[in-house]
């Protein structure tokens, strides 16, 4: 984890003696705020916690209000003295006017912002933009009468800092300094700065649904941090249904605009760019959703997807406010993937971010923008809420042998996928018991700190930081090599902890077949062989899963396993060439068993002219299954192999 910086404030008895004081006026404060006072004997780890209290009880501000803020600013992270990409500090995320960039810009007057003014607020350019300005570093340390410098690496001068911004906000707005969170709500629509109505009314909604819900996490600082649920509060209603840009796809609580990624012919040669013209899902059905980030800023991508040269993939979702910009119509195939069969089947997502520095890019109204999209998309088109068709661009199946090396890592070990899926509805856990014969990738992200490196440099570590990766050994030992992959590294490399290296890890959600059981140590099938994890009871990697297994059939030594699922030669009409098949350089063997949790019809698209109407797709009898192969995923053929529940079987799991 990232270096806790000790406050530079009154130790906890002199923070305790400066609460005693305000207790005794507590008479002038609402009930709501008479919290607890803390004491010299807590616990380090409840810093925050207390921070928390002390300044609601300071301010005047309901301490559920200012906790649930907080939590969608930072998720109560401080990272000491490294800001956001948008300039943000601290667990309130006040930001620092001199470090702020100014958001990604948003298409121009020809495709205007989702939205309209905040009411009382002056609009200024395009419909939809306003001045409400973020919380504000230099203010924040102007009310609390401190260093601004202090803001940026003191957690508990932040949060008194966030809570003084919230209260001077209330004034503003002619409000009292209420007890009941509800009267708060145009404070807490105001705090982020958001740029236009539809983005400040959602995260309103956020910060209160939060509040009524409750939360409890442990920070990236080890701060252990519990807000209670108070189910009887209810917000203001704010306003919604703003207009948008006819072609946009998105829910009604998302600010979206439209950026077209262009469909045209390149040269006399026939070359085109930079997607193609299909009529999904009736010529082909949707059935995966890519998570992609984007390694760049923002508007180096909008740059690029404008460019017929370029890819193209079908929304961008900007990290300081999750503001949501669609590109393709989801009717039509992006070049996202790495593989035209996956893209034929697939929605492509960018995040603007980069792998190796989560805490900067990867922010909190990123991920709850990104999953009410993929929620809206999942349910307009039936795709499964799971790890098999909600998947990153790293586990993406190579098409190919040949593609293997080329396949892209984004968004990385550090994408909080439980997390994400907790956003999604569909939380991730244990279905079935610790003996399973199925486990699921489970890690606690907070406490799952794997060693990794390259982040700032080749080889150099990177600082310690929850991850969603879980690393694969040969042995049940962590002094073992590494697993290999043959695929992705075909000279014979050993696999690495570089960030970037996906060759010995599984990630958060996928489930695998256990093959054997050792102590605290699991094994899994993986890419054809026997990978180790380790998996205390006390502290699980992984957690028992329920659902379907593949293995070959009786009398196949081993079944080829594919990137993609091919039609037979019959499927293909005259007039079109037959796709190659290309066997992956893995091998699933007697005896082996991988999980699936969906048959695959066979198809293929030939796009690769230049045409005003979509090509025609090949559909084939062929039927598949897809498996989790290693990190990424592939598919077998259904007559190869035979289906097993895991609920009828124990094999292949033995403990000694």
């Amino acid at each position: 984890m990232r270096r806790t910086v000790t406050p530079r404030v009154p130790d906890k008895v002199r923070i305790c003696r400066r609460t005693a004081c305000l207790i005794a006026t507590a008479a002038l404060l609402p009930p709501l705020l008479m919290l607890p006072a803390c004491s010299s004997g807590d616990a380090e780890d409840q810093r925050l916690q207390n921070a928390f209290t002390d300044a609601a009880r300071e301010f005047h501000v309901p301490r559920s209000v200012l906790m649930s803020v907080s939590y969608m600013q930072s998720r109560w992270d401080s990272h000491p003295g490294t800001p956001s990409v948008a300039g943000g500090y601290g667990p309130m995320h006040l930001v620092d006017a001199a470090r702020m960039q100014a958001p990604s810009p948003s298409p121009g007057p020809a495709t205007p912002n989702s939205g309209t003014a905040v009411p009382g607020e002056v609009g200024a350019g395009a419909p939809g933009a306003h001045t409400v300005q973020p919380a504000d570093l230099e203010r924040a340390a102007r009310l609390i009468r401190i260093p601004a410098g202090q803001l940026r690496t003191d957690a508990v001068a932040n949060v008194r800092g966030g809570a003084a911004i919230l209260a001077a906000t209330q004034r503003r707005l002619g409000k009292p300094l209420s007890a009941d969170p509800a009267d708060w709500w145009q404070a807490v629509e105001r705090f982020p700065g958001t740029p236009d109505i539809t983005s400040a009314t959602t995260y309103a909604n956020d910060v209160f649904g939060l509040i009524r819900r409750g939360a409890h996490r442990t920070t990236a600082e080890g701060q252990d941090v519990t807000l209670p649920a108070a189910p009887g509060v209810r917000p203001h209603p704010g306003l919604q249904g703003t207009p948008r840009p006819k072609n946009v796809e998105c829910p009604p609580e998302l600010a979206c605009d439209w950026l077209a990624a262009p469909y045209v012919q390149i040269d006399d040669d026939g070359d085109y760019g930079n997607h193609d013209l299909a009529d999904r899902p009736r010529d082909q059905r949707i059935e995966y959703i890519v998570i992609h980030d984007t390694e760049a800023k923002l508007p180096n991508m909008f740059q690029t997807v404008q460019d017929p040269t370029e890819a193209s993939w079908h929304y961008s979702i900007r990290s300081s406010d999750g503001h949501v910009t669609q590109h393709v119509r989801t009717k039509d195939e992006a070049w996202h993937s790495g593989s035209k069969f996956v893209n034929a089947r697939s929605i492509g997502i960018e995040h603007e971010g980069f792998l190796a520095h989560p805490g900067t890019w990867y922010t909190e109204q990123m991920y709850r923008s990104s999953a009410r999209l993929v929620r809206y998309l999942a349910k307009k088109y039936g795709v499964p809420l799971d790890r098999q068709h909600i998947f990153g661009h790293d586990n993406v199946p190579s098409p190919t042998t040949d593609s293997i090396p080329e396949m892209h890592e984004d968004p990385g070990p550090y994408w909080d996928w439980r997390h994400y899926f907790d956003l999604l509805g569909a939380p991730l856990k244990a279905t079935a018991g610790p003996d399973s014969p199925m486990v699921m990738i489970l890690p606690d992200y907070a406490t799952h700190k794997p060693r990794y490196t390259g982040c700032d440099g080749h080889g150099k570590p990177c600082a310690p930081h929850g991850s969603s990766a879980v690393r694969l050994y040969t042995e049940p030992d962590e002094n073992s090599p590494l697993i290999q992959d043959p695929g992705r590294r075909p000279d014979g490399d050993e696999s690495t902890e570089d960030v970037s290296d996906l060759g010995s890890r599984v990630s958060t959600g996928q489930t695998f077949a256990v093959a054997e059981r050792r102590g605290e140590w699991t094994a899994i099938w993986y890419q054809g062989e026997k990978a180790w994890f380790k998996n205390p009871a006390d502290h699980p990697t992984a957690v028992g899963a329920s659902g379907r297994m593949v293995t070959p059939k009786e009398g196949l030594d081993e079944v080829p396993v594919f990137g993609r699922a091919l039609p037979e030669e019959e499927a293909y009409p005259e007039g079109v060439e037959e796709e190659d098949e290309s066997p992956l350089p893995y091998s699933m063997r007697a005896g082996q068993r991988y999980v699936t949790q969906a048959g695959v019809g066979s198809s293929y698209v030939d796009r690769s002219f230049f045409s005003d109407t979509p090509q025609p797709v090949v559909v084939g009898h062929e039927k598949y299954y897809e498996i989790q192969l290693g990190h990424r995923l592939a598919y077998v053929r259904a007559n190869d192999v035979d289906l097993v529940d895991a609920r009828t079987t124990t094999g292949g799991a033995p403990r000694p």
